[in-house]
């Protein structure tokens, strides 16, 4: 889902990246600061974002991490979804790519290219509800994007399958980046390092009456699954997951 956020005079804006003009001012009233400039307000935004997550962003706890008025940053973004669009894709830019003359196997670098995309997630777990908010046309998104097809059209596949496959990946990559970064989230919160924290709602979970069953049955199949942190788990399960996309891609294009 996209969301339209209202410019001046009220227009519906579908992205930052289509507005094409250098100064902002939407709001009127706000004068430019001395050294402050969007990329420098784009960074603060992402620490903040880290540290207090989506609930606890707004423009006047950023200005005032930025010892500036609120109405000032109002200068260099219209609005603060614009401002959130711009740290999504700040955020996109730590990503590791591989250059287009890179020889390596398609599947080390769609592998590389899914472990990188999980990581971010998990150390920004604010990122993936604005993903699935803004187009995500960003610069630094067009890259990673660019670059997932550029592989992704090596692996034999014809033409028609390369978005199927696309969205196989790194659909499930979003998911399970997202849901880790929800269960680290939920760690710190609660003052705890993950596998005390595990522990602790799997001892929970299990005196449940109508979840006993089922958590007993989970507990037998990560004892088979073996690890013995919830980082191991975590990652065995991960490249095995992915080892099937891959493997059901070559088995898609040896049908032919």
């Amino acid at each position: 889902m996209t969301r339209a956020a209202q410019g001046a005079g009220g227009a519906a804006r579908t992205s930052v990246w289509l507005e094409g003009r250098v100064r902002r001012g939407g709001r009127g009233g706000g004068q430019p600061s001395s050294g402050l400039d969007r990329e420098r307000i784009t960074g603060a935004a992402v620490r903040l974002l880290d540290a207090e997550g989506l609930a606890g962003f707004s423009m006047r706890r950023l200005a005032a991490e930025l010892n500036v008025t609120a109405m000032s940053l109002y200068w260099y973004v219209d609005t603060k979804d614009d401002l959130l669009e711009l740290a999504l894709d700040a955020a996109f830019g730590e990503l590791r790519l591989p250059g287009p003359d890179t020889e390596a196997d398609w599947r080390d670098q769609l592998r590389r290219l899914a472990a990188e995309y999980r990581a971010l997630l998990v150390r920004h777990p604010w990122l993936s509800p604005l993903a699935g908010t803004f187009l995500n046309i960003g610069p630094n998104s067009l890259a990673f994007s660019g670059t997932i097809q550029r592989v992704v059209r090596r692996t034999g596949l014809p033409e028609q399958r390369l978005a199927g496959a696309i969205s196989a990946v790194f659909q499930f990559v979003y998911g399970y980046g997202t849901i880790e970064g929800h269960f680290v989230t939920r760690c710190a919160d609660a003052g705890m390092v993950p596998d005390d924290y595990f522990r602790h709602a799997l001892s929970a979970a299990t005196r449940a009456p109508d979840a006993a069953e089922v958590f007993r049955e989970s507990v037998a199949l990560m004892a088979a699954r073996g690890g013995d942190t919830v980082a191991e788990m975590l990652d065995r399960d991960f490249a095995f997951a992915l080892d099937l996309l891959v493997a059901g891609i070559e088995a898609m294009v040896a049908r032919g």
